[in-house]
C-alpha cells in the first residue's frame, strides 16, 4: 500500500500536493503515426491496429506546475511496462525497468518552463535477444501476458508530486491478533532529529494509541490497541496509522488492520481459528484495458459479486495488480493470496529479477491485511524443477529470503501441478483439472490420494524438506462454461479483439470466433433448441462440475480449500465464474449453497436407479469455518422424504452420517427427480444441497427385436436383457464391438448392425478388425519415398474411432460438451442434452469421426464439440452402406451387469430399436 497524504486544502502551502497527469497523451508507436492515447491504458487496449505488438513507443504532453508548489517535486509513476527512458524538456531524467511496480523521478526545478514537455519512451520487448539484449521478452517476468496479448506502456497513473524535504519516506507496519503495532519508519536526511507523532485511529476516527519518535533514517515505534477488533473474513475491521511532523506539517496516513496468518496441525489459522479456503483464481484482466481496472466502483461491484459466491479468497495469478485491487478486499473482508509474475526462461538476470519484483511487492503492498500468502513460482514456469538441481536449491533459497523479509504472511515455493512438486512450503497446494461425468472416478481417485498426503506433491529427489503439517489445498480445478457473446458484443455488433484470439491454443478450440455460425452449420438447434439454451446448458454443466469436485473435496477433513479457477472469463478463456465483462453465469444465485463453509454432501451409489428399488446415499456434513451446534437434524424431501440426527460438530471437521437406505417411489415414466437437503439447528438453516437422480420406470421386456452376436460376453450381455440371441440369417440386428470384412459384405447386402466400439475390442483405428485392400483409388502410393495410406474413414463403414486420451477431446481444462438428443427412442431419456451425472458409468473414452456438419442433426444422435464449439465428434451416429446400414455407438454400455446401471440398460434398449429402424434395402 502506498503512502497516502493527508492536504490542508485551505494551506497556501500544502506540504504534499499531487497534479494527476492522467488523460491524453500523444502517442506514437515506432514510425507510425503520431495519434491521441489515454492514460492509463495499455497501448494494446488503445488502438486496434497494435493489439499484439512490442516494440518501441513514445509517449509525451505539457504541463505547468502549480503556483507556490515550492517543495520538492517528482514525477510518479505507477507502473509502466516494460522499460522506459523519461525526458523532461528534452532532458534524460531516469530510466525503469519492470513492468508491474511504481517508481518516482526527482525532478530539478531550475529546469522547469512555464510549459514542460514530459517525453516518456517506452519498450515493450519481443523474444529476441538480437533485437532486445537487455532483456528478452522470455527472461523477464510477464505472467499471463505470454498468454492473453503483450501489455505495454503507461497501464497506471502517472501524476506530478510536491513534498517537502522534511518528511516520512516508507512505513512497514506489523500488527497482530492481540493489538501490538510494529511501525517501522524511514524518513528523509533533512528530517532526521525531528519530532515525528505516531497515532492510531480506528474507523470512527478516535484516536486508541499514539507515541512520539524522533525522525530518522530508521526508527520503530511501538504501540498497543488494547481490545483491537480484528481484520477478518468478512469482518474488515480496519485503522489508520498517522505519522505526523509537527514542525513542517507533513502528515501521512496509512490503513491497516489487526490481524494474524499461521498453519498448524495441518490448518490455516487466521486470527488464530481455522479457516476453510473458498477461494478463485483471478488474473485480474478487464474487458476494454486488460490490465487497468476500470475505476473503483468496478472493483468493487467484482468484491459484492464475489462474495455471493460465497468466496473469501482471490488467488491474483502471477500478476501484480493495480493498488486499489488490495484496497478494495481490505475493505471488504476479502482474502487476497498474490503470486510473482514468472518468466520462461531461468537465468541469472530473470532470477535478479523475479527476486526484485517480489521485493518491489513488499515495499508497496506489505500493509494490506488482505494478503494472507505469497507464492514465488506457478506449475514451475520458467524454473525445470523436476531436471535440475540448481533451480531446485534457488527456490529453497528464496523461500528462505522471503520468509525472512515477511514472516506474517504464508509463502508457497512452486504452486505445483503434475509433474512437478514442492520443495518447501507453508502450504501443499496442487493443481488438477478432470470433468464430470467424463473423468469422475479420476477425479475421486486423485482427491482420494491427495487428502491422504500424497508423496507425488513433494519433490522425489531427497532435497524436499517437507514437514507433513502443511495444510492441504487444491489450488487449481474447474471446468469450462460459455459465456454469451451477445453480452460480451459492443452497441454496434462488433467482437472484442480477443475474440479472434484463441486459435493456438487447445488444438485451435479456444478461438471464440464464429461460434454461432459453427452452431448453425452443426445444426446443433435441433439437440438444444437454440443458441441461448445451449449456453444456458453448458453454464449449468459447469456448475455440476464444480459442485460434484467441491462436494468431493469436503468430504476430507484433511483439505483445508481450494481455489477455483477461476473468477472471470479471461479473453478466450472460458472457465470464469463470471464472464469478463462481470456478468453472472445462471448458477450465480445458487452457487453459494455449495460454496459455503457449512456443506451438505450426498454420495449415491449411482446416480441413476429403477423406480421402485432403493437407494444407498452416504451422507456427511462438512463444516469449514463454521461448526454445527448440538440438537441439529438433517431432513430431506421431494422423491424420497427423511431426516437424521446430526451430532454437534467443530470447525474444520467432516460428521459422517453414514449410509442411509431410500425407497424409491415407484413410476410408469421416466424422470429426474430430485432430493432437497436441508440442515437446521434450533430453528435456523444451517446448509442447504440437492441431488438429482435420473429415475427409470421397469424395463418392457415384450416385443424386443432378435439379436445376432457371437462374441460370447455380449451374448450374455443381451440374453440377461431378455433378448433373444438368434443366428445372423433370423436376426433383426447383428451386434458386434467391431466388424471385419465379412461384416461389411453383410452390411452391404442389407443387414442391420450395432456396433459397440467401446473400446475393448482393439481396431484399426477405426471400426475394423482388419485392414482392407481398398478400392483402386484408395490404394496405398509411395512419394518422396514415402508411403501414403487412405484415411481411415475410407475403409467401410467409413467411420474413425479416436480414443480420447491424447487429444483435445479429454476435456480436462478446455472442456467438451457431450449431449445425446432426446428424440425418437432416446426422447424418454431424462435430463439433458448435455450428459450428467447419471452417465458416469456409460461415458465415453472414444469418439466417432467421419461424420460431415449436415449429419449433426439428423445421423448424429449423441456426440459432442470442444471449446467454444469446435472439433465435433460423434457419440452414436448411423450411416447407409451399401443397402444395409450401421449404428455404432461408443458409449461404455457393458461395464456393469446387465441391467445393474438403467441408463446403460436403457440406452442399449434405445440403440436396438433405433438400429431395427435403420433403412436397408432388401
Amino acid at each position: 500500500m502506498g503512502l497516502e497524504c493527508a492536504v490542508v486544502a485551505d494551506a497556501e502551502v500544502a506540504p504534499r500536493k499531487s497534479l494527476s497527469l492522467d488523460g491524453v497523451w500523444e502517442f506514437r508507436h515506432e514510425d507510425g503515426p503520431w495519434r491521441q492515447a489515454h492514460v492509463p491504458r495499455p497501448w494494446q487496449a488503445e488502438f486496434p491496429d497494435l493489439v499484439d505488438t512490442f516494440g518501441h513507443a513514445v509517449y509525451r504532453r505539457s504541463f505547468s506546475v502549480p503556483n507556490g508548489w515550492d517543495a520538492d517535486l517528482v514525477l510518479h509513476f505507477g507502473a509502466v511496462s516494460y522499460y522506459c527512458e523519461v525526458l523532461l524538456n528534452g532532458n534524460v531524467i531516469g530510466t525503469r525497468e519492470g513492468a508491474f511496480l511504481p517508481f518516482e523521478m526527482p525532478i530539478d526545478k531550475s529546469k522547469l518552463r512555464p510549459s514542460n514537455e514530459l517525453e516518456v519512451r517506452v519498450t515493450m520487448p519481443s523474444a529476441s535477444h538480437r533485437d532486445f539484449p537487455a532483456f528478452p521478452f522470455s527472461e523477464i517476468p510477464h505472467g499471463k501476458i505470454s498468454w492473453y496479448g503483450r501489455i505495454g506502456g503507461l497501464w497506471q497513473s502517472v501524476s506530478l508530486e510536491a513534498r517537502d524535504p522534511k518528511r516520512l519516506q516508507r512505513v512497514t507496519i506489523t500488527a497482530d491478533m492481540h493489538g501490538a503495532l510494529t511501525a517501522d519508519m524511514q524518513f528523509t536526511t533533512a528530517a532526521e532529529g525531528l519530532r515525528a507523532l505516531v497515532e492510531v485511529s480506528d474507523n470512527n476516527g478516535t484516536v486508541v494509541a499514539q507515541a512520539d519518535v524522533t525522525a530518522a533514517e530508521a526508527v520503530t515505534a511501538k504501540l498497543d490497541v488494547p481490545d483491537a477488533r480484528l481484520w477478518d473474513i468478512g469482518q474488515p475491521n480496519l485503522y489508520t496509522l498517522t505519522v505526523s511532523l509537527p514542525d513542517t506539517g507533513d502528515v501521512v496516513e496509512q490503513t491497516f488492520g489487526f490481524r494474524s496468518i499461521s498453519t498448524a496441525n495441518g490448518q490455516i489459522l487466521l486470527n488464530g481459528k481455522p479457516i476453510y479456503m473458498r477461494g478463485a483464481l483471478d488474473q485480474d484482466y478487464y474487458p476494454d484495458d486488460i490490465y487497468t481496472p476500470p475505476s473503483i466502483e468496478f472493483l468493487e461491484d467484482q468484491a459484492r459479486k464475489a462474495i455471493e459466491l460465497g468466496l473469501n479468497t482471490l488467488r491474483c495469478h502471477i500478476k501484480v495488480p493495480d493498488p486499489r485491487y488490495y484496497d478494495v478486499a481490505d475493505r471488504f473482508g476479502l482474502l487476497v493470496w498474490t503470486e510473482v509474475p514468472n518468466v520462461a526462461n531461468f537465468t541469472t538476470e530473470s532470477a535478479r529479477r523475479m527476486r526484485d519484483t517480489m521485493a518491489g511487492i513488499l515495499e508497496r503492498d506489505r500493509n494490506h491485511p488482505s494478503i494472507i500468502a505469497w507464492t514465488l513460482i506457478n506449475e514451475d514456469w520458467g524454473t525445470r524443477l523436476v531436471e535440475n538441481a540448481e533451480h531446485r536449491q534457488w527456490l529453497k533459497d528464496s523461500y528462505d529470503w522471503l520468509k525472512a523479509e515477511d514472516p506474517t504472511r504464508l509463502v508457497v515455493d512452486n504452486s505445483a501441478c503434475f509433474p512437478n512438486f514442492h520443495l518447501k512450503t507453508d502450504l501443499n497446494d496442487y493443481h488438477y483439472y478432470r470433468s464430470v461425468p467424463e473423468r469422475r472416478q479420476e477425479w475421486d481417485d486423485i482427491t482420494a490420494q491427495f487428502a491422504e498426503g500424497a508423496d507425488w506433491t513433494f519433490s522425489p529427489l531427497g532435497d524436499a524438506e517437507r514437514t507433513g503439517d502443511e495444510p492441504l489445498i487444491v489450488s487449481e480445478f474447474g471446468v469450462w462454461g460459455l459465456p454469451d457473446p451477445k453480452k460480451l458484443r459492443r452497441d454496434d455488433g462488433s467482437e472484442p479483439a480477443w475474440f479472434e484470439t484463441g486459435a493456438l491454443w487447445g488444438d485451435g478450440v479456444a478461438l471464440p470466433h464464429g461460434i454461432e455460425e459453427r452452431f448453425a452449420s452443426l445444426d446443433l438447434a435441433r439437440s438444444f433448441g437454440s443458441f441461448d439454451a445451449f449456453i444456458e446448458s453448458v453454464q449449468w454443466y459447469q456448475f455440476m462440475n464444480l459442485r460434484y469436485q467441491i462436494e468431493e473435496m469436503r468430504r476430507y477433513p484433511s483439505i483445508m480449500g481450494y481455489v477455483i479457477t477461476e473468477l472471470t472469463d479471461v479473453h478466450w478463456e472460458a472457465n470464469g465464474l463470471m464472464d469478463i465483462e462481470r456478468n453472472p453465469r445462471v448458477f450465480h444465485d445458487v452457487f453459494a449453497t455449495v460454496n459455503t463453509d457449512i456443506v451438505i454432501v450426498p454420495r449415491p451409489q449411482r446416480y441413476a436407479a429403477w423406480a421402485g428399488d432403493t437407494l444407498e446415499i452416504e451422507l456427511s456434513i462438512a463444516t469449514g469455518g463454521g461448526s454445527v451446534p448440538s440438537g441439529a437434524t438433517l431432513s430431506w424431501s421431494g422423491a424420497v422424504s427423511g431426516s437424521v440426527d446430526v451430532p454437534a460438530t467443530g470447525p474444520v471437521s467432516v460428521c459422517d452420517l453414514g449410509t442411509q437406505s431410500l425407497a424409491l417411489p415407484s413410476r410408469d415414466d421416466n424422470a429426474m427427480a430430485r432430493l432437497e437437503f436441508v440442515l437446521e439447528a434450533g430453528g435456523e438453516v444451517l446448509s442447504r444441497n440437492s441431488c438429482d437422480i435420473a429415475l427409470f420406470a421397469p424395463r418392457k421386456s415384450s416385443d424386443l427385436a432378435t439379436i445376432a452376436v457371437s462374441d460370447p460376453k455380449l451374448a450374455h450381455y443381451v440374453r440377461a436383457l431378455g433378448y433373444a440371441v438368434v443366428p445372423a440369417g433370423e436376426a433383426d440386428i447383428v451386434l458386434v464391438h467391431a466388424v471385419n470384412g465379412e461384416d461389411v459384405e453383410a452390411i452391404k447386402a442389407g443387414a442391420r448392425y450395432l456396433i459397440l466400439a467401446d473400446g475393448s475390442v482393439e481396431t484399426n483405428s477405426n471400426l475394423r478388425t482388419d485392414m482392407p485392400e481398398g478400392e483402386l483409388p484408395h490404394r496405398s502410393i509411395v512419394a518422396d519415398g514415402k508411403t501414403f495410406h487412405p484415411s481411415l474413414d475410407q475403409h467401410l463403414p467409413g467411420i474413425s474411432l479416436v480414443e480420447r486420451d491424447g487429444t483435445i477431446w479429454r476435456g480436462d481444462w478446455i472442456a467438451g460438451f457431450s449431449w445425446l438428443r432426446r428424440e425418437g427412442h432416446f426422447a424418454d431419456i431424462p435430463g439433458g442434452p448435455i450428459f450428467d451425472l447419471s452417465f458416469s458409468e456409460v461415458v465415453p473414452h472414444h469418439l466417432l469421426t467421419g461424420f460431415r456438419p449436415w449429419e449433426f442433426g439428423s445421423n448424429v444422435h449423441a456426440g459432442m464439440v470442444c471449446g467454444w464449439v469446435h472439433k465435433p465428434a460423434a457419440i452414436i451416429g448411423e450411416k447407409r452402406v451399401g443397402r444395409g446400414g450401421v449404428l455404432a455407438t461408443t458409449f461404455r454400455l457393458t461395464r456393469s451387469a446387465p441391467g445393474a446401471d438403467p441408463l446403460a440398460a436403457v440406452l442399449f434398449d434405445a440403440l436396438i430399436s433405433t438400429a431395427a429402424e435403420l433403412p436397408v434395402e432388401h
